[in-house]
């Protein structure tokens, strides 16, 4: 594989791979892939090909609306839609866009190949990442495997990556269909009830409790939803969202907050589910 890549980098020194978008009139350009990656904002371009529809298939294109952007984004499978949400909750991207850009290169042979990755995304330090979301590794069989080759070298030239993204767990992936459905910031509520939030979930407790805290439960669940969407609050994942998943106000997601919601805030859940189903 390392030979491959290397005679990749050799063969075309970067030089020989170009890039394919729709300007804003939707007329398609094409620029050497280096000039493309430091002058276009893939963030802000069109998709450069139609999604296909597939007969037979239960899902078919459409759009999300991007809660980093505020504008829609295209996609064209379930697995891409997920990948947008988790994209879209990642506090350091700042860009989204479906199938905005095709590289088209040449092999040995003098064969031209070209390939549409499905998502671009723009980090908040200037990267883009291009990249595939395959709901199972196999899906594109041996050209998906021969042009990552190509493009995981291109990207990198650049200094950006690709990436073909494995879809999340099953119950990751149902939490965050869950919480995307407040990521609206209409669902942040009235002045002051973020501050009021952190204030109640300022140490681990179950996400019932905290809400009854600060106010109505019904009337103030959509804003800890929204909030653990944002980041404001945190709670892991990998557990269903129930209302007695221990929730922390803590800006952080890495390790600090795994260990404030780690076995004294499981011991405090299992007690509490102890009560409740007395």
């Amino acid at each position: 594989m390392f030979r491959v890549k290397q005679q990749a980098v050799n063969g075309w020194g970067g030089l020989g791979v170009e890039a394919a978008f729709a300007d804003p009139s939707g007329e398609v350009r094409r620029l050497q892939w280096e000039q493309a990656a430091t002058s276009v904002r893939f963030e802000d371009v069109g998709p450069v090909s139609a999604f296909p529809v597939v007969p037979g298939r239960r899902w078919g294109p459409g759009w999300w609306w991007s809660a980093t952007t505020g504008r829609h984004v295209m996609h064209g499978s379930a697995a891409m839609r997920t990948q947008l949400m988790v994209l879209d909750r990642d506090p350091n991207v700042t860009g989204l866009s479906g199938r905005p850009v095709r590289l088209l290169w040449r092999d040995t042979d003098g064969r031209v190949h070209s390939w549409v990755p499905q998502l671009f995304a723009r980090y908040a330090d200037g990267p883009g990442l291009l990249a595939d979301c395959p709901s199972s590794p196999s899906v594109g069989g041996n050209r998906a495997q021969r042009a990552r080759v190509v493009l995981e070298a291109a990207c990198a030239h650049v200094g950006w990556s690709y990436r073909r993204l494995e879809p999340p767990p099953a119950v990751v992936a149902a939490n965050l269909r869950w919480l995307a459905g407040y990521r609206h910031p209409r669902n942040q509520g009235p002045p002051g009830l973020r501050a009021a939030l952190a204030e109640a979930f300022a140490e681990p407790r179950p996400l019932a409790d905290g809400a009854d805290m600060v106010g109505d439960f019904l009337q103030v669940l959509p804003a800890v939803y929204h909030a653990l969407w944002c980041g404001h609050l945190t709670t892991p994942l990998d557990e269903p969202l129930r209302e007695g998943v221990m929730v922390c106000a803590d800006a952080d997601r890495g390790e600090g907050v795994e260990k404030r919601l780690g076995p004294a805030a499981a011991k405090r859940r299992d007690e509490r589910s102890g009560r409740r189903t007395r």
